[in-house]
């Protein structure tokens, strides 16, 4: 069984427009009938330019955002049927890394603080010298300095701050990660650092992950799979080389043709 499986999944949105002679309904079609699985320990890599539905799907498979229809079974058990304080507790499970770190991370709160915080939602009664040793293991686990705990998000750079936004979702000890665009805001050289301690996480930590990135190129060096969203749907899923090697679709084909360079 798939650590991960998505089934039948419709995201729809319903939007106002108005007009001449009165207003009108469309139904935005974001997810429009998505099936895919993910195996326990696989990186999956979820491929499509803006507007796609990627991060609709990302959403809706962190239960941010309920599905119009369709299942999301995470280890046998069909989040989309629990009700929202069972969804809460099982999301200790399943965490999720943004695109912008600055943006998901408190201002207010120093680093020490965010990361104490992310703990305790698995271990409650954690305080005083185990929380800090706690802490201070999971900064040096994504490569920062535990001396810089008292810091606030805005005196890092955006490689750090991004390392802190991957320490806080390893913080409840998930089994599974989502990365929404995790390195489409840094720079060239910092996202080769970014995508290389992702693959060393999910080494040591076990983790699934699914990796979701408008660059092939991004994504083939991180990902074991593909899956390529267009309008909604997936065109194409295969194993990463091979859709790289010979992409099927016109659409996956002029992604590639978009990448700038590959990565070493």
């Amino acid at each position: 069984m798939a650590y991960l499986e998505i089934r039948d999944l419709f995201v729809h949105f319903r939007q106002k427009r108005g007009g001449l002679f009165g207003s009108t309904i469309d139904t935005i079609r974001a997810v429009d009938g998505v099936s895919f699985e993910v195996e326990r320990g696989e990186i999956l890599g979820l491929v499509g330019e803006s507007g796609c539905g990627k991060s609709t799907l990302s959403r809706t498979v962190m239960q941010l955002q309920r599905p119009t229809h369709g299942q999301i079974i995470l280890d046998g058990e069909n989040l989309t049927a629990l009700p929202g304080y069972q969804v809460r507790r099982r999301r200790l499970d399943f965490q999720m890394v943004f695109q912008d770190p600055y943006a998901s991370l408190n201002p207010r709160m120093t680093v020490f603080a965010t990361l104490a915080e992310a703990i305790r939602q698995r271990h409650p009664g954690a305080s005083g010298q185990v929380l800090a040793g706690r802490v201070a293991t999971l900064m040096e686990t994504v490569g920062l300095d535990p001396r810089f705990q008292k810091k606030y998000p805005h005196e890092f750079s955006g490689g750090q701050r991004q390392r802190i936004a991957i320490a806080r979702a390893l913080a409840p000890e998930p089994k599974l990660i989502i990365a929404d665009e995790p390195v489409s805001a840094l720079d060239v050289s910092i996202q080769s650092q970014i995508l290389n301690l992702l693959k060393r996480l999910r080494k040591d930590f076990d983790l699934t992950m699914i990796f979701i990135s408008h660059d092939l190129g991004v994504v083939r060096y991180l990902a074991d799979r593909i899956v390529v969203m267009y309008q909604g749907k997936i065109v194409e899923s295969g194993e990463a080389e091979s859709v790289f090697r010979s992409p099927q679709q016109p659409y996956t084909r002029k992604l590639l043709e978009a990448i700038p360079s590959m990565i070493h």
